[in-house]
């Protein structure tokens, strides 16, 4: 049986590498790889091949913040007891389909939205269903019903993220 404190250091989000609590594997990683692609570059079109390298590597650790920042924003339990009251209000509510067929579907998306930071759901959505149709949660519910879900959390993290974060005009 897990005890309180247990409990408290599975849900700190610990850094791998230094034990601090606020890291979010995927956030911070994707993060990384979007931050560095764009330092890179930036510097290297200003001092060339090296520059570029060290951009790379600046990048990487800004973006990495940034994505951790996103994603840190996003309490899981917060959004799946929010989802678990709201699904029943859905059009596309089914009586007969549980909330916890959906609940990968909704996390799918509230996860996506700071994986994809600065990018539109339109652009994304085709890698998103590639993934949802390899991955185990595809068994029980089709991506032309998680879409909608998924969708529905995406869209309710850009609203509480300041300004137009995916630069779709909403």
């Amino acid at each position: 049986m897990a005890t309180r404190r247990d409990d408290r250091d599975r849900d700190a989000n610990r850094d791998p590498i230094s034990g601090e609590p606020g890291a979010h594997p995927v956030g911070t990683g994707l993060g990384a790889a979007a931050g560095g692609a764009a330092a890179g570059a930036g510097i290297g079109a200003v001092t060339g091949p090296v520059g570029a390298a060290v951009g790379a590597v600046v990048g990487a650790v800004a973006g990495g913040l940034a994505g951790k920042g996103i994603a840190e924003q996003i309490d899981p339990t917060t959004e799946d007891a929010y989802w678990r009251e709201e699904y029943p209000k859905r059009d596309y509510y089914e009586d007969a389909v549980a909330y916890d067929e959906y609940a990968p579907a909704y996390r799918y998306g509230w996860e996506s939205r700071a994986r994809y930071q600065g990018r539109a759901w339109d652009e994304v959505e085709p890698e998103m269903q590639r993934n949802w149709e390899s991955s185990p949660s595809s068994r029980d519910l089709a991506w032309e019903k998680a879409r909608r879900a998924s969708r529905d959390a995406w869209d309710r993290i850009e609203r509480a993220m300041p300004g137009d974060a995916d630069k779709d005009g909403r």
